[in-house]
């Protein structure tokens, strides 16, 4: 019996609310986009980008060809369909979403996930390391199979479920799904408080000097909660940021 195929869906698109066109933004002579592909990358697994058919999306299409990542056009609202288009073109097994506001989302611990859900050989298992926040926001992954992204493809009604994947899973709608969170154990009390993420003009503030002056793309995950938990100024410069809540 052959191995199930995963694959590593992220999606990107550059309408975004709070900072526009924030992936395609520099740092380091490459695009955050760009980096979040490369750290994806180093997992070995396929690596495949989720954009949407709008023409500002096209910039984005340009940047994975040049780098030889396959991309998927699907719709801008319904993501969930977009996320099944994808896995289907692809004949994924299974599927590690991800999305592309973290460009220093750690491989390691994207593997090590995957190597979890292959061992627990469970089709209606959903693991994530964010079930519970123990990681910093920009570390989140999410595996499922495509059996389960498929059901909830057809199943799925409300907004909140199309627009965001994955709810109809991790709420259990079906009361078929097993849940497993996977913690933080990387020490560091402070991890869960930390923003790795690129939403807000702060967090492009902190990303840049982790990227500019730590040369973080090299780092992992546990190596830049350090550099957090050592610089405080550095934490200090988007700590203020909320999070948008599901369906804003």
């Amino acid at each position: 019996m052959e191995p199930l195929k995963v694959g590593i869906i992220t999606q990107v698109r550059v309408t975004s609310t709070r900072l526009p066109a924030k992936v395609l933004l520099s740092v380091a002579g490459r695009s955050y986009l760009e980096h979040h592909l490369d750290r994806l990358s180093r997992t070995g697994l396929p690596v495949i980008v989720a954009t949407t058919t709008n023409v500002h999306d096209d910039l984005v299409v340009q940047v994975c060809h040049e780098d030889g990542i396959p991309v998927f056009r699907g719709s801008e609202d319904d993501v969930l369909s977009r996320f099944a288009g994808a896995a289907r073109e692809h004949e994924l097994d299974a599927i590690v979403r991800v999305t592309s506001d973290c460009p220093l989302i750690d491989p390691e611990i994207v593997a090590a996930g995957v190597d979890r859900w292959r061992a627990e050989n469970d089709l209606d298992l959903y693991i994530s390391n964010c079930l519970e926040r123990t990681y910093p926001r920009g570390m989140d992954f999410e595996i499922f199979s495509t059996a389960r992204l498929y059901d909830a493809e057809a199943k799925a009604t409300l907004k909140a479920d199309r627009e965001h994947v994955t709810p109809y899973l991790h709420q259990n709608r079906s009361g078929e799904m097993r849940l497993l969170n996977l913690p933080w154990s990387g020490g560091s009390r402070n991890a869960a408080q930390y923003r790795l993420t690129l939403d807000t003009a702060d967090d492009w503030k902190l990303l840049d000097a982790l990227i500019e002056d730590f040369d973080a793309p090299r780092l992992s995950c546990a190596e830049l909660v350090a550099i957090l938990d050592a610089h405080p100024e550095l934490a200090a410069l988007n700590a203020h940021i909320e999070q948008k809540k599901l369906g804003e």
